[in-house]
């Protein structure tokens, strides 16, 4: 494994931790959001990752190539939307039923995106950690090669 793996590794790991605190910053924006243009609230939406293996590595595995992660997809959370009594709300439900007078907001919880956007940071903090000691070890290599 060359040095260069590992700083492709750690951008692939940086990439797919920013799309993710881009998601989280999203839904904590959209948290109070009851209409939207597909109708009804806004729908909390979740990176899914995968393993990612270059091309390069897949043919020669035994040389343990390049790794990383991807964004697989980006999924609408199924958890059920929360339900405050509002009955003077613009998008209060009208229809007679027990659920009358209910508005239906936004299945997002700020404590858990929070939470998901700590666990982000320190996901690319290490990321970058690895990047900038990859390339330490570049400058001392090239260092003892001057000698």
């Amino acid at each position: 494994m060359t040095i260069f793996n590992s700083l492709r590794t750690s951008a692939t790991g940086l990439s797919a931790e920013r799309l993710r605190m881009d998601l989280i910053a999203n839904n904590l924006a959209n948290a109070e959001t009851t209409r939207t243009d597909e109708g009804g609230p806004y729908v909390r939406q979740v990176a899914v990752f995968k393993p990612y293996r270059s091309f390069e590595s897949i043919l020669d595995d035994k040389m343990g190539g390049v790794q990383g992660v991807t964004v697989e997809k980006i999924m609408k959370d199924k958890a059920p939307f929360r339900l405050e009594y509002e009955p003077n709300h613009p998008d209060a439900i009208q229809e007679e039923g027990e659920l009358k007078g209910y508005v239906r907001y936004p299945n997002v919880n700020p404590v858990k995106e929070m939470i998901d956007m700590i666990s982000a940071s320190r996901a690319y903090e290490a990321n970058v950690t690895v990047m900038n000691s990859a390339k330490s070890m570049a400058m001392k290599a090239l260092e003892i090669g001057r000698g």
